[in-house]
C-alpha cells in the first residue's frame, strides 16, 4: 500500500484512540489502595512467679477508596476534628422546662446582688426583658448547680450551629439572642422529636412547618434541615412579634401557640406582661421563658462561671454543600470518602432513610467537611457510576418516593438489643439509629423507637418474641409535689405515657393519696 494511503488511515486510527481514551476518562474508575491494619491486645502472663504484660499483635490487609483531590485546592481547606458529637440532652431539657419548679436554690458561687447586676447589664443590650425576679434566679442557679456538664456539651455544639443561626437572624433583622431558643427547643439536636411530633432544631409541628415551606416526604424531613428550618423559624418568630409587639409574648406563643397567649391575656383581664400572665399559660410555657433567659445568661457569662466548652467536632464554616445530581446514600458517601456514617448523619440530618434523592424542582444537597468536598467533586462522575452500579446489584429495592413507609413505634422490652429489633423488622441497625437520632447501639427498657418495617406483617408476627408472664405490678401512692414525670423517673423503663395508659389518665393533674398502678417486667 502506498504511503499517501497509509498516512490518512494512521491519523484516523490515532483520532479514534484519542476519543476512546477521552470517553474512558469521563467514566474513570475509583482509585483504591491496600492498607495494613495492626490489631493489638495486651495479654498478661506469669514469668518467674511475677505477672507481666505483653502485647499480642496481628496484621490484616484491607482495601479503602483513595480519592485524590487537587493539591492546590486541598491546601485551601481546613478542618478541626476534636470530639464526637453527642445529642442525648433533648429529653432532659424537655422535662426540665415542662416540670420546672421555682423553689429557692442554695448556690453560694452566685450571690443575688451579683446576679442582679449582671441581669441589668444583659437587659441593657438585648430587646428581651431581662429583669431580676426570684423565679429566674431559681432557674439560673438550678442550671448552674445541676446541669453544668450538659451545658458544656451544648456550648460545644453551639460552636457549629450558632454561626448559621446568627447569619439568618441578622438577615431577617431579628435579635441574635434568639439563637438560644434552639437550645431550649431541641438541645441543638436536629432530629429531636417531641411527644406530640414537633421535630427538628426549632421543633416545628407538621402543619406549621408546611405553612413556612418545610416539606416532609418518605426520604426528606426539611424540619430537620438546619438551614431551611432556621429560615422558617425566623419568619415565624417575626410574624409572632408583629402580632404581639413583645418578644416575651412572642416566645410564649412560639411554645404554646398564639391562641393560648391570647386566651391568657383575656383571662388576666388584659395584662400583657409575661410575668403577670404566667399563671394563665400552660404549665410548660410558664417555665419556657425563664428557661430561655437562664440559658441566655449562662451562655453570656460562661467564662465568669468557669465553663469549659466541649468543642464541636467541626465548625459550620468548615463545611460546604454539593448539589446532588444522582441518587446516592450516606452509606455510599461514607464508604467512598472514608468519613464516619455518624459524621455524615450529623451534617445531613434531614435525610430520614439515609438516602439523598434527586427530584424535579428540588435542590437536595450533600454537606461535607471542606477537606472531603474537593475529593468528591474531583471524582464526581466515578462516584455516581459506583453508586448506580451498587444500587443495580442490590436485591432490596429502595422505597418509592413520596410513598411514606408504614411507621411503627416499638417499645423496647427486657432482653431486647438493637440487632434483634432490626432483624425482626428486616432493617439495618444503622437505619434504626438514623431514624431515632441515636449515637450508639444502646437501648433501654421502655424506650420508644420509630421503625419503618421492610418485612410483611405476617413475617414480623412469626418472628415476634414469646411473651413470658414475668410482669409484676406495683402500687405507688401520689405524694405532695409529685408529677407524672417525677414518678416515672422512680421506675426504670417507665414513661409518662405508660403511667397514663395503665391508670386511664388523660390529664396531668394528680391528687395526693391517689393509688397508681405501675407495671414492671
Amino acid at each position: 500500500m502506498k504511503l499517501n494511503k497509509i498516512l490518512p488511515l494512521m491519523l484516523l486510527l490515532a483520532c479514534s484512540m484519542s476519543f476512546a481514551q477521552q470517553g474512558k476518562k469521563q467514566s474513570k474508575k475509583l482509585n483504591t489502595k491496600k492498607i495494613q491494619i495492626v490489631d493489638s491486645i495486651k495479654v498478661s502472663k506469669i514469668a518467674e512467679e511475677l505477672p507481666s504484660t505483653v502485647v499480642a499483635t496481628s496484621f490484616k490487609d484491607s482495601t479503602v477508596f483513595n480519592l485524590k483531590d487537587m493539591a492546590l485546592a486541598r491546601k485551601k481547606d481546613s478542618l478541626w476534628l476534636k470530639e464526637l458529637y453527642k445529642s442525648d440532652l433533648f429529653e432532659d431539657i424537655y422535662n426540665s422546662v415542662a416540670n420546672q419548679d421555682f423553689d429557692p436554690v442554695d448556690y453560694d458561687e452566685l450571690p443575688t446582688e451579683l446576679l442582679k447586676q449582671r441581669l441589668k447589664e444583659l437587659d441593657a443590650r438585648t430587646p428581651f426583658k431581662v429583669e431580676y425576679n426570684p423565679s429566674l434566679e431559681s432557674v439560673i442557679k438550678q442550671y448552674l448547680k445541676n446541669r453544668r456538664r450538659g451545658l458544656e456539651r451544648l456550648m460545644g455544639l453551639s460552636e457549629y450551629y450558632f454561626p448559621l443561626f446568627e447569619q439568618e437572624l441578622d438577615k431577617h433583622n431579628l435579635p441574635l439572642e434568639l439563637k438560644y431558643l434552639a437550645v431550649i427547643e431541641s438541645a441543638l439536636n436536629p432530629r429531636a422529636q417531641s411527644r406530640v411530633g414537633a421535630t427538628g432544631l426549632w421543633q416545628f409541628m407538621f402543619p406549621t412547618g408546611k405553612m413556612f415551606g418545610l416539606d416532609v416526604s418518605s426520604y426528606v424531613d426539611e424540619r430537620s434541615d438546619p438551614y431551611l428550618a432556621t429560615e422558617a423559624a425566623c419568619k415565624y418568630l417575626k410574624s409572632l412579634n408583629t402580632s404581639f409587639n413583645d418578644w416575651d409574648l412572642a416566645l410564649a406563643a412560639y411554645n404554646s401557640g398564639p391562641g393560648n397567649v391570647s386566651k391568657a391575656i383575656r383571662r388576666s383581664g388584659g395584662k400583657t406582661d409575661y410575668w403577670k400572665l404566667r399563671d394563665y399559660l400552660p404549665r410548660e410555657t410558664a417555665g419556657y421563658v425563664p428557661a430561655f433567659l437562664a440559658t441566655m445568661y449562662i451562655f453570656e457569662y460562661a467564662q465568669e462561671h468557669g465553663f469549659k466548652k466541649q468543642a464541636a467536632r467541626i465548625p459550620f464554616v468548615a463545611t460546604d454543600t454539593i448539589r446532588v445530581k444522582q441518587q446516592i446514600t450516606l452509606d455510599q458517601v461514607a464508604k467512598l470518602t472514608n468519613l464516619d456514617r455518624e459524621e455524615l448523619e450529623f451534617l445531613n440530618p434531614s435525610y430520614k432513610l439515609g438516602i439523598i434523592p434527586v427530584v424535579k424542582n428540588e435542590n437536595y444537597v450533600l454537606r461535607l467537611p471542606l477537606t472531603a468536598v474537593g475529593a468528591f467533586v474531583n471524582n464526581e462522575d466515578a462516584i455516581y457510576t459506583f453508586a448506580q452500579e451498587e444500587q443495580d446489584e442490590t436485591e432490596k429495592a429502595l422505597p418509592e418516593l413520596f410513598e411514606q413507609p408504614e411507621k411503627i413505634r416499638y417499645r423496647v422490652k427486657r432482653g431486647d438489643y438493637l440487632g434483634r429489633i432490626a432483624e425482626r423488622y428486616g432493617v439495618g441497625v444503622s437505619e434504626v439509629r438514623s431514624w431515632n437520632g441515636m449515637r450508639s447501639n444502646t437501648v433501654k427498657v421502655g424506650q420508644n423507637l420509630i421503625i419503618y418495617p421492610k418485612k410483611s406483617t405476617q413475617d414480623i408476627a412469626s418472628n415476634a418474641p414469646v411473651q413470658t408472664s414475668n410482669s409484676s405490678e406495683k402500687t405507688y401512692t401520689v405524694r405532695n409535689g409529685d408529677s407524672l414525670w417525677s414518678i416515672s423517673q422512680k421506675f426504670p423503663g417507665v414513661s409518662v405515657q405508660n403511667i397514663k395508659k395503665w391508670n386511664d389518665i388523660s390529664g396531668t393533674n394528680l391528687k395526693p393519696g391517689t393509688k397508681l398502678k405501675i407495671l414492671k417486667g
